[in-house]
């Protein structure tokens, strides 16, 4: 097994209509992720905005495979809406995946 490194970026702007954009070489699993981590979002209390966000996973040039993302996606999206409290995260790994209902999954 090889493991690396991903930075999970969220951009959110006006307009979109709710579109989400992953980009930096995702797979289906990785792209599926909009369809697990928008419904935990909203199921867990937090109305997440109708609002364009775009999630970059650099390095882009690597493959990024799996729901693993899951979790920090939800984080970055949560924080980009300020639905969490302010605060640097880049110093924390954070792996799961999320069920339908906001739990995670190892």
């Amino acid at each position: 097994m090889e493991a690396y490194l991903v930075d999970v970026e969220v951009n959110i702007s006006t307009g979109g209509n709710g579109q989400v954009v992953i980009v930096g070489l995702p797979d289906t699993a990785v792209r599926e992720s909009k369809n697990r981590v928008l419904p935990a979002i909203r199921n867990n209390g937090f109305g997440a905005p109708y609002q364009r966000i775009v999630i970059n996973l650099g390095p882009a040039d690597v493959k990024k495979e799996g729901s693993a993302f899951d979790l920090p996606m939800a984080v970055g999206i949560l924080g980009g809406y300020g639905l969490l409290a302010k605060q640097d995260v880049s110093d924390y790994l954070m792996v799961g995946e999320l069920t339908l209902d906001g739990k995670l999954r190892p």
